[in-house]
């Protein structure tokens, strides 16, 4: 039997209202794993740790707000291709401006709907395991390269040094 915990995806829930957490946690927690963080710095600490493969994030925060989380993590190559849901009662269109330029691949306003939540969750989360999936063929793709690339230059240069003597040897004859 496989363990789940090596196939269920991560979220990080970062809010600063307890209710918050405790509803999106109750909700996600029997498909996936989740972490939750009710402050910035936490939040950041935790995503530089855990490297979660979502986050839904809070913009309304004492310390550092979500903004300025999703510029910090956006900011960090460990931490840079992680997707941010913003999950906040900022509903003004420049508000959710903001977000998506900050890097949030969404943006759900308060009260929010549950169904709403799942299903943007299971389609961000999904979205990445095939980013994922198509990053590591690519790194995989390109070390056949590589591999096979320096393989032909180790028979090309061996080959044309013996052809090389070979040439000078005949010539050395005329």
């Amino acid at each position: 039997m496989k363990d789940e915990t090596l196939v269920r995806q991560k979220i990080l829930i970062v809010d600063d209202e307890p209710a918050n957490i405790k509803v999106l946690g109750e909700m996600l927690m029997y498909d996936y794993q989740i972490s939750f963080a009710s402050n910035g710095p936490e939040a950041i600490e935790l995503a530089k740790s855990n490297l979660p493969d979502l986050i839904l994030l809070d913009i309304v925060m004492p310390e550092i707000d979500g903004y300025n989380v999703c510029r910090q993590l956006k900011e960090d190559e460990s931490t840079e291709k992680i997707p941010v849901v913003f999950i906040t009662a900022k509903n003004a269109e420049e508000d959710e401006k903001k977000g998506f330029d900050l890097g949030a691949v969404d943006y759900i306003t308060k009260p929010f709907s549950l169904s709403v939540v799942q299903a943007r969750v299971k389609t961000h989360l999904e979205l990445k395991r095939h980013r994922d999936f198509l990053e590591w063929l690519l790194k995989k793709r390109t070390n056949e390269l590589e591999d096979t690339r320096r393989e032909y230059m180790h028979l090309f240069l061996r080959g044309r040094g013996l052809d090389d003597f070979d040439k000078d040897d005949s010539n050395k004859d005329r």
